[in-house]
């Protein structure tokens, strides 16, 4: 890693079995730190780059890229910004200097935000036509009330379509600071030719970080519902979960893949398989660095939701009252450890865990030190979690449609 005078920072990992580079330009900012006006600024943010600089109209920076059989995109959450690309290696360069030029010096052009500001409004418009996507965000809006973690990613149409480019542009000046800025390259990479291309573009950035100022958000026993005239009821029931650096995440980690992480897991085979009442349900989590929440989610008809919610409590009530056996937990550490392992063999998973363990925990994870931790997970410290987490007044729920 090499830290520029204004803060940025640079990391590389050599992977010279590869003939490809995956290269990734993050801000650490995201909707979380949006203040009240601001609802879905990142997002816009993240769109209004790719539209054009002094010097690429937007269909260079495109042309650049993907013209050289490349892939750019971009995406934001609730505490970062990325945009990335990946590469053959010959093509780092370049691409560099595509993802740098777009995050220093963007137009944010006034005719073009105008237009891109009803292109998200017309995404909003299709996840709102999406009840098993927009079950998730409602869910963490009503657990999580006013909370800056509960608050959509893309804000609103009200909010996306008010903003003009003054906002835009005062945002990145309070945000896009080098102390928050992060560039990484996973593959075939010499790491003072990626510092050289990072640095001609990002090295003139204004110094600057600051953390975000919220608490950890405490959810309840709520429950929303949603009416609408769709053929299946979609719900997400949940709870608080480990944030990011906690001592029990990895716990979580093992205990959420064991409840519903996959087709071995609880949920799956107690709802779908047994009982034939749902095409899709499971479980995830989201760590934040300020918290986190543990979900499980799926669809099923009307008449079914009531026994799919009971369902859904007694296993977290089984959970609570017993530790699983050995055999069960030993399946979730190696599906913990299978998926970790395999997602190294994809540049672009590696580039990404490696900038978010920068970002949030200040330094590089190495897989040894995962392994002993899911090895380390027992019966008791899962049942143990759960009874913390499961209890009938801590668990909310969630649910668009019209249930029987």
């Amino acid at each position: 890693m090499t830290t520029l005078p204004n803060g940025v920072r640079i990391l590389t990992e050599k992977v010279s079995s590869v003939q490809s580079v995956s290269l990734g330009l993050w801000c650490q900012t995201g909707s979380a730190a949006e203040r009240s006006d601001e609802a879905g600024i990142t997002h816009l943010i993240e769109h209004m780059l790719f539209k054009g600089t002094p010097e690429r109209t937007a269909l260079q920076i495109a042309q650049e890229v993907e013209g050289r059989g490349g892939h750019l995109n971009a995406f934001t959450d609730k505490q970062a910004t990325c945009y990335y690309a990946k590469v053959l290696s010959e093509d780092m360069a370049p691409a560099a200097d595509v993802l740098g030029d777009m995050l220093s010096s963007s137009l944010i052009d006034a005719d073009e935000l105008v237009k891109e500001r009803q292109v998200v409004i017309e995404e909003i418009k299709r996840s709102e036509d999406e009840p098993g996507d927009q079950v998730h965000d409602l869910h963490l809006q009503s657990r999580w009330p006013g909370h800056p973690l509960g608050l959509p990613i893309i804000g609103t149409r009200e909010s996306v379509g008010g903003f003009e480019r003054e906002n835009l542009v005062n945002y990145m000046d309070r945000r896009y600071r080098g102390g928050r800025l992060l560039a990484a390259a996973s593959g075939m990479v010499e790491h003072e030719e990626f510092v050289e291309a990072v640095q001609k573009r990002l090295g003139g950035i204004a110094a600057g970080s600051g953390d975000e100022s919220y608490d950890r958000p405490v959810g309840s026993d709520t429950e929303h519902h949603e009416s609408k005239d769709v053929e299946q009821v979609h719900f997400c029931i949940g709870s608080d979960a480990p944030a990011i650096g906690d001592d029990d995440a990895t716990v979580c980690a093992v205990m959420n893949d064991l409840f519903g992480g996959g087709m071995m897991s609880r949920l799956f085979q107690e709802i779908r398989e047994k009982r034939g009442l749902v095409y899709s349900v499971g479980s995830y989590r989201l760590p934040y660095s300020h918290g986190g929440a543990l979900t499980v989610y799926g669809g099923c008809s009307p008449e079914h939701f009531a026994e799919v919610r009971r369902v859904v409590r007694a296993e977290m009530d089984k959970l609570m009252a017993e530790p699983p056996a050995e055999e069960e937990i030993e399946r979730s550490r190696k599906s913990v450890l299978g998926s970790l392992i395999m997602s190294q063999e994809s540049m672009s998973s590696r580039m990404m865990r490696m900038a978010r363990n920068e970002l949030t925990r200040g330094r590089q994870i190495p897989l040894d030190e995962i392994r002993e931790q899911v090895l380390a997970v027992d019966g008791a410290a899962i049942q143990k979690l759960a009874a913390r987490l499961f209890q009938v007044e801590k668990v909310s729920t969630t649910y668009i449609g019209r249930p029987a």
